[in-house]
């Protein structure tokens, strides 16, 4: 899965991976679970804002679970690792990432979650966090939203202001940077979220602006060959060893 990454790029291709954002999307079924992997799916992020059956949301609105998994969500973990399909504890309640961390055989990812030293929000995953992760072999991909990774920004929201500041460049890479020290260079990864807000740092309104991002890094003292791990050779190792090299079981029935 990973050379198929590398043999687009080195042909000027460009490699997509199908995710499916929120496990409410299975119904509680392992079979559709498996539906989506033949055709295609290669992550799930376990929630989105709404908790489900199985496994909590950082948020839960509307009510829904906020707590870890139940003795069906280890079951489609379990589900996950065999098949090999990365799970995805970003959006998920720190129950549910502890749970995932007990329950998962290989490297799990955030695939779009910053660091909540540096902004105390929900979304975002604590030091510990990050430190388990990591510790289990996993990359966290920073999140690039504004509400979720500038406190100056998030409070002019919350305080209704007209007018909304801008979020400098530097603060993005003060999490990129944060996540680096905490969890180690190989375990961070870009995780923009393009598509899923309205604000974003100065400079980085689309993919045009990831080059800004690198060139950022290198500005902060990282050297080329950890830059070219955060903006993607760490996740293409991860995709190595999880998507390819992965462990061998018989699938769960249900």
């Amino acid at each position: 899965m990973a050379e198929d990454v590398r043999r687009a790029k080195a042909t000027g291709r460009i490699a997509v991976f199908i995710g499916v954002e929120g496990g409410h999307a299975i119904e509680g079924s392992l079979e559709r679970l498996r539906t989506f992997y033949a055709r295609g799916v290669r992550y799930l992020t376990l929630t989105w804002n709404n908790g489900n059956a199985w496994a909590g949301s950082s948020v839960g609105i509307e009510g829904t679970r906020t707590e870890g998994l139940t003795a069906f969500g280890r079951t489609v973990i379990a589900e996950m690792n065999g098949l090999g399909m990365l799970v995805d504890v970003s959006h998920a309640s720190d129950a549910t990432v502890a749970d995932v961390l007990e329950a998962s055989t290989v490297p799990v990812i955030a695939s779009h979650s910053s660091a909540r030293a540096l902004a105390d929000h929900p979304r975002n995953l604590t030091d510990a966090q990050l430190r388990a992760i990591a510790g289990a072999g996993g990359v966290i991909n920073v999140n690039f939203y504004s509400r979720f990774i500038d406190p100056v920004y998030r409070a002019a929201v919350d305080s209704g202001a007209a007018v909304l500041p801008v979020t400098p460049l530097s603060v993005l890479i003060d999490h990129i940077d944060h996540v680096a020290t905490i969890a180690g260079i190989e375990h961070v990864g870009l995780g923009s979220d393009f598509d899923g807000m309205s604000a974003l740092p100065e400079g980085v309104r689309d993919v045009t602006g990831l080059p800004r991002v690198a060139e950022a890094l290198l500005d902060r003292g990282y050297a080329e060959a950890e830059v070219a791990g955060i903006v993607g050779g760490n996740m293409l190792r991860l995709l190595d060893r999880v998507l390819i090299d992965r462990p061998s079981r018989t699938l769960t029935t249900g």
